[in-house]
């Protein structure tokens, strides 16, 4: 699976383009500000139905506009090219087709087009709080596993009108268990489930994680990623019944796998408090190379990858390293930004990798002769 062509209209900063696209490794080099980063997001829609920076889908429509469109023809090695569309007018819901037909729920489209981006923004997978984490691992398992995803939306509707039913006892000053009880049953429902799939995702997803970050680092830390869960000791409906007092004092509820995270470790202590910058890049990055694998092992073809400004502070060797790596037969397509079009072209004079490169400036996007 590959990405063929590209069409844009009113995206970000971008009026309009139409990309081709080659097989192996797409290059888009340019100032910061240019909209290379603008580029990628819109392939990471195709994917996801969202922006990757979580950003309302109406404030990425080019201002002084009414609408931004997406559409991207994908190209597979046994079946006829595929079409994906987005349009997000100003007064109107987002439309998300694909093959020319209306999606009835978006949730019905991840995983068709696997992807996986790295970029600048996951240094706060350690920095950040743990819902950034939950989200990583969330994201991987619903790519090839839509159950998990249903079950997961479900488990969240069901949180959300909990904690609205104790803030609605709290304006009342009357406490009602029995309709407390009504989402504590379908709270119960899914996080077994939930539970158990992570549990699972991160013992496949160790000795991936391991190997990469061998390869990336050149380094024998031993790294670790824990999941930590009030689960794993005991049954939710337990812990439900054991913090009411305190749900119903908050306003909130305090246990659950919403509440779950991971832990990064690099030989033994913390990651956030003991590795350098250079150790938390290879971290990472070796993170999103692992979720590409893992991926790839699940459901059987390549994802596409995105590597977004990632060659900032690597040193020329690890960054041709990192280019080889991605660019042997082992990955897919590859989209790259760099705000230095001499190294990228510098990258690619010794090597027989198949690639094309992309200049932007302020918006607009022109492919650089080979």
């Amino acid at each position: 699976m590959y990405l063929k062509e590209l069409r844009l209209a009113n995206f970000k900063n971008c009026e309009s383009a139409e990309l081709t696209f080659s097989e192996k490794v797409n290059c888009f080099v340019g100032l910061n500000g240019a909209g290379k980063t603008n580029i990628l997001d819109s392939i990471y829609y195709l994917s996801f139905c969202k922006s990757f920076f979580g950003s309302t889908d109406k404030l990425n429509i080019r201002h002084d506009q009414d609408f931004f469109s997406i559409h991207g023809i994908y190209g597979f090695d046994d079946k006829e090219n595929e079409l994906v569309s987005c349009v997000q007018k100003r007064d109107a819901k987002k439309s998300f087709k694909f093959n020319k037909k209306e999606y009835d729920r978006l949730s019905e489209h991840i995983g068709k087009f696997p992807l996986v981006m790295i970029s600048p923004y996951d240094r706060d997978l350690i920095n950040e709080g743990s819902d950034l984490r939950r989200k990583f691992i969330d994201g991987v398992i619903s790519q090839f596993d839509p159950l998990y995803l249903n079950a997961l939306l479900k488990y969240n509707r069901a949180l959300l009108q909990r904690n609205m039913q104790l803030r609605q006892f709290a304006d009342t000053r009357r406490f009602d268990r029995t309709l407390l009880q009504l989402w504590d049953e379908q709270l119960c429902i899914c996080a077994d489930d939930i539970h158990a799939k992570r549990k699972q995702f991160l013992e496949e997803f160790r000795p991936i994680f391991q190997h990469y970050y061998e390869m990336v680092s050149g380094a024998k830390e031993k790294v670790e990623v824990t999941y930590s869960s009030k689960l794993d000791t005991k049954q939710l409906h337990q812990l439900l019944e054991e913090n009411l007092q305190q749900d119903t004092s908050s306003c909130y509820t305090n246990v659950g796998i919403h509440k779950d995270d991971l832990e990064f470790c690099l030989d033994g202590h913390p990651l956030k408090k003991f590795g350098s910058q250079g150790q938390q890049k290879s971290f990472v990055v070796s993170i999103r190379l692992a979720q590409f694998e893992y991926n790839y092992q699940k459901i059987g073809y390549k994802p596409i990858l995105l590597l977004d400004d990632i060659f900032d502070k690597l040193d020329d060797q690890r960054v041709m390293k990192l280019v080889r790596l991605v660019g042997d037969n082992h990955f897919g397509q590859v989209f790259i930004t760099d705000t230095q079009r001499q190294r990228i072209e510098r990258l690619f004079e010794d090597t027989d990798i198949n690639h094309k490169i992309f200049e932007v400036e302020s918006g607009h996007v022109k492919t650089i002769p080979s």
